[in-house]
């Protein structure tokens, strides 16, 4: 059951995109992979027209969901399909959310997750604001799906600081969980190793990350260092920077073994939350 995660760079040409995502995929199923995922935002970044491309997707003009179902179909691969905007399902004129697709060995789509939580925040970097939520709107749903490499959930990037949605996509039987990103590289630094090994460890899944990792349109800096996590916290594979694509086996028994070992689902407690506090005030 090999799967692997792909390493881009970006820019805002989708036609090179394309054609530099088909290169490493055809890579991934020359090892072998069954399953492959791509990176945030991995047909365009750098771009403000999410809306628009968003919209030229859904109505069937658009270059991205019919290149996806032709790769898939023509390596018989499964595909996580990073990012990218979609407009809601029945909304064709709404705000696009930031969207991941699953799309199976036959070209068909399997599972949609609209990515939960926006990366609305301030980084001492070049850039300093992100706003994402100027472009999308947040998603609603857990999303879980089974695959020939087990029962995938599907999370992206800034999820993976909400502990809360892993913990619900094990509970929903999750095995391995995606997350394609494009962290920014001082938080990258900071963060995305400790995160990804502490998700791995608490749901006892495999952590598959497909980063981007390099410099994109307008400066802007991404950390790299796609990874592939075992339900031990263990790295399988890692990337630093550039274009990869990384390959590693889930070893189902093993993975089965350390479930049973140590049965956290089923310690797992509920308690009341505390009640606020309220400050001392001092009478003067």
């Amino acid at each position: 059951m090999s799967f692997a995660v792909i390493q881009m760079v970006s820019q805002d040409d989708i036609v090179a995109n394309l054609a530099q995502a088909r290169r490493l995929l055809e890579q991934a199923a020359a090892g072998g992979a069954r399953l492959a995922v791509l990176p945030e935002n991995f047909s365009a970044l750098g771009r403000r027209d999410a809306a628009a491309l968003g919209r030229q997707e859904a109505n069937g003009e658009g270059p991205v969901l019919p290149w996806l179902q032709r790769t898939a179909r023509d390596l018989g691969l499964w595909i996580v399909a990073g990012t990218l905007p979609l407009p809601p399902q029945g909304q064709p004129d709404g705000k696009p959310r930031a969207c991941s697709l699953l799309v199976d060995g036959q070209g068909q789509f399997v599972a949609r997750y609209d990515k939960l939580h926006l990366f609305d925040v301030d980084v001492s970097d070049s850039r300093g604001r992100y706003r994402e939520s100027d472009d999308y709107a947040h998603g609603g749903q857990v999303v879980v799906a089974d695959t020939p490499v087990g029962r995938l959930g599907l999370t992206v990037c800034y999820d993976l600081r909400f502990p809360e949605l892993y913990g619900a996509l094990r509970e929903a039987g999750a095995e391995l969980i995606t997350a394609p990103s494009a962290f920014t590289r001082v938080t990258g630094a900071a963060h995305w190793e400790v995160l990804l090994r502490s998700r791995a460890i608490e749901t006892q899944c495999y952590l598959l990350a497909a980063a981007q990792g390099g410099v994109h349109p307008g400066g802007r800096e991404t950390y790299g260092h796609s990874l592939i996590v075992d339900p031990w916290g263990r790295k399988l594979a890692e990337i630093a920077e550039g274009e990869a694509a990384l390959l590693a086996d889930r070893d189902a028994v093993e993975q089965a073994a350390i479930r049973e070992r140590m049965p956290v689902l089923r310690h797992k407690r509920f308690f009341a939350a505390a009640e606020p506090r309220q400050p001392d005030v001092e009478t003067l």
